[in-house]
């Protein structure tokens, strides 16, 4: 399991950038405009974990996590901690970890449906993504036919 990025919704994207940025010295490694599900999601992270290859292209370090700041660009006003999106970790493999973890008894909010990506709640509540490493894994049952469980 490698830990990747922790995400955090944020209401002025230009603000948020200006405080990370310009106030932290954190630097935008990516960002990714999304104009159907209306959001951008810029990740950073610290000058140090932050290479560039010949071309320009910038990635970060293997085993460096980034910050992602999501920005909806409908106004949404978030309660109850919602800012805080979710800690992501890449797995070896997702069906396996969320069988685990069922076995113990904990609800798989979203299945990993897609061989990809999935969700659970910390005891706590706190949102847990898993990323599938490499290429998504074919999809298979009992995943693929179960429903998302509350939210994440």
């Amino acid at each position: 399991m490698r830990y990747l990025h922790t995400m955090v919704r944020v209401k002025n994207l230009d603000e948020s950038l200006t405080f990370y940025r310009d106030g932290l010295g954190l630097e935008v490694v990516r960002q990714n405009d999304y104009e159907q599900g209306r959001f951008s999601l810029v990740y950073l992270a610290a000058p140090a974990d932050i290479i560039t290859d010949e071309s320009g292209n910038r990635s970060t370090v293997r085993n460096s996590p980034e910050l992602e700041l999501t920005y909806n660009w409908d106004p949404e006003e978030y309660t109850g901690g919602r800012n805080f999106g979710h800690l992501a970790y890449e797995v070896d493999n997702i069906y396996k970890l969320c069988e685990h973890l069922q076995n113990m008894g904990v609800t798989i909010n979203r299945p990993p449906r897609d061989g990809r990506m999935a969700f659970v709640l910390s005891p706590d509540g706190i949102s847990i993504e898993f990323l599938q490493a490499g290429e998504a894994l074919p999809p298979q049952e009992p995943w693929v036919s179960m429903e998302n469980i509350g939210t994440w």
